[in-house]
């Protein structure tokens, strides 16, 4: 290439940049903090308690089956020198029985915990979704992100999403 076209190339793309640049002044961008409206919003507080209502009865079932586990093999230990063969054998296959009961019902109680957790999540993201196009649409956002290696504090609107989300019943 020669040197008139090099400097055409490169004022084409001063030009290109500069324009760009005066178009993004335009750009109205805000930017939400996705965890934080997990943690901090009216419905995500009310989701948490609504969980561990529905499941602190399979919870503490799975306490009371851990404490019968520890006493069976506390007395196991304590009296397995003194019992007859037969006595500790039974009483070690109930032990196994129980372990493996309590760790079936331990990895269901996880499983159906962390799907309804995603329910739940679900079901607020969609509100929050709804809330955020409504922001973004009154106060004419062009772009609104929920993640971001650096942003500024002034384009963050997740207060004004937690208190929209907080009035919404």
């Amino acid at each position: 290439m020669n040197k008139p076209a090099i400097w055409a190339l490169f004022s084409l793309l001063v030009g290109i940049l500069v324009s760009t640049a005066g178009s993004a002044a335009d750009l109205k961008v805000g930017f939400i903090d996705a965890e934080r409206i997990n943690r901090e919003s009216v419905p995500a507080e009310r989701a948490t308690k609504k969980l561990e209502k529905e499941f602190a009865p399979r919870e503490q079932e799975l306490r009371k089956l851990e404490q019968q586990i520890k006493a069976l093999q506390g007395q196991i230990e304590k009296d397995g020198l003194t019992m007859s063969e037969s006595d500790r054998r039974n009483k070690e296959t109930e032990l196994g029985r129980q372990t493996r009961e309590f760790q079936r019902l331990q990895r269901e109680f996880r499983e159906d915990l962390n799907l309804r957790r995603n329910e739940e999540l679900a079901a607020l993201f969609e509100r929050a979704n709804k809330v955020i196009k409504q922001i973004a649409e009154a106060e004419k956002f062009d772009l609104i992100i929920q993640e971001a290696v650096y942003r500024s504090p002034r384009i963050d609107i997740t207060e004004k999403v937690l208190k929209a989300l907080a009035s919404d019943k």
